[in-house]
């Protein structure tokens, strides 16, 4: 690969990790404001669901541009 052009892998990494901060900062939020209104446990749970979906996504793509990395050193 020629040093002008950049890592296909990067833009992935890239995406995952605002996908992981924002995860965090939403989960936490809704956490915070649930037990401020009172929302049922149910709901607290749902929270909890979506942001391990989304960490389990994050971590799946982080995963696939590791292995493009270690595949395009070969």
């Amino acid at each position: 690969m020629a040093k002008n052009q950049p890592d296909p892998a990067s833009a992935q990494i890239r995406i995952a990790s605002i996908v992981i901060i924002v995860t965090m900062v939403i989960w936490m939020g809704a956490s915070w404001i649930g037990g401020m209104i009172g929302l049922p446990t149910r709901f607290a749970f749902l929270f909890d669901f979506a942001a391990l979906a989304a960490f389990f996504w994050a971590l799946v793509v982080l995963y696939q541009a590791w292995r493009k990395r270690q595949n395009m050193k070969d």
